[in-house]
């Protein structure tokens, strides 16, 4: 199997999720189902398919589909198992710093300026 995610690269999901993550749960397959849920939240949430259209976005501006979707797995990847980090209280910090910076992104995202500014 390979990976097949659009918007989101392995490694930025690894970087986002920490150094402590499970690798149980850390496997390609995961990233698969990660990746393309993220993706089509972000369709839905932006109006637009943004696999079908990424290649079209600027490329500096598509990061921030990226950081949704990097931060998205994370969080889900560190609650799969919070035994590798120092503290659960470590683990519970990290995920509530990536759902704070989602949000953020998505209050971007739902503002249709946003898509057309992306593709530009």
């Amino acid at each position: 199997m390979a990976y097949t995610g659009i918007i989101v690269t392995e490694e930025e999901m690894a970087l986002m999720a920490g150094e402590n993550v499970d690798t149980t749960g850390d496997t390609e397959a995961n990233h698969n189902i990660l990746a393309a849920m993220a993706e089509s939240y972000l369709s839905v949430l932006t109006r637009e398919n943004v696999v079908d259209n990424y290649s079209g976005y600027n490329n500096d501006y598509r990061k921030i589909l990226a950081e949704w979707a990097a931060r998205f797995a994370a969080v889900s990847l560190i609650a799969y198992n919070m035994a590798g980090y120092t503290s659960r209280v470590e683990a519970e910090d990290m995920i509530n710093i990536h759902v704070s910076r989602m949000r953020q992104i998505q209050k971007i995202l739902e503002d249709q300026k946003a898509i057309t500014f992306l593709k530009s």
